[in-house]
This record gives structure tokens, sequence and C-alpha cells, in this order.
């Protein structure tokens, strides 16, 4: 169960920094962002999660605030999987995705 926890973060935390660094991006280069290969590079990494949430979010969100909202399911995802995996390993601390996660705490 840790592992697959493990594997769900790692995806979480891919999807929400290449968010992150499509904005900062875009924050640099406002009016040729979307000409800018590195912003698009960004936004073809985080373009699956970015179309899950327009597929769940209803038609009344704006499409532009889509990126905003993806980020914050991302954030609000992420911080629940790392509790399941915190309650994950203390309750069966022998599996293998918990090493690491006990060296770090």
């Amino acid at each position: 169960m840790a592992f697959a926890l493990v594997i769900i973060k790692a995806v979480l935390e891919v999807a929400g920094l290449a968010l992150l660094a499509q904005f900062l991006v875009g924050v640099f280069a406002w009016g040729r962002r979307k000409n800018n290969p590195v912003y698009r590079l960004f936004e073809i990494v985080s373009r699956p999660m970015t179309r899950l949430t327009r597929f769940v979010t209803p038609k009344v969100v704006v499409d532009r605030h889509i990126p905003l909202a993806t980020f914050l399911l991302i954030l609000f995802a992420w911080v629940i999987v790392l509790v399941e995996l915190a309650s994950s390993c203390r309750s069966d601390p022998a599996q293998r995705a918990c090493a690491a996660v006990q060296r770090k705490a």
C-alpha cells in the first residue's frame, strides 16, 4: 500500500511543480508566453491533470481559472496522500516504501 502511495505522491509532485514552473515562466514572459518553448513544455507535462480538472469542475468555472483549480486540487490530494502514507507506515513499518519515509522523519 505504501509503495502505491509513494508513486501517487510523486505524480502529484511532478504535476504540481510543473504548474508552478509554468506560472513562473508565464510571469516573466507574459505577452509571449504561448510562444515560449519552456512554458509549452510545462504545459504539456501538466495537461493531463488540467484536463482532469476541467472534466471534474462545472462549466461555470472559467477556462483561465482551471490551472489554479488544478494546482489547488493537486495540493489537497498531496496532503491526503501524505496523511495516508504516514498512517500506512505507522500500521506496518516493515514496508519497503516506509524506509525512506522513516529516514526523513
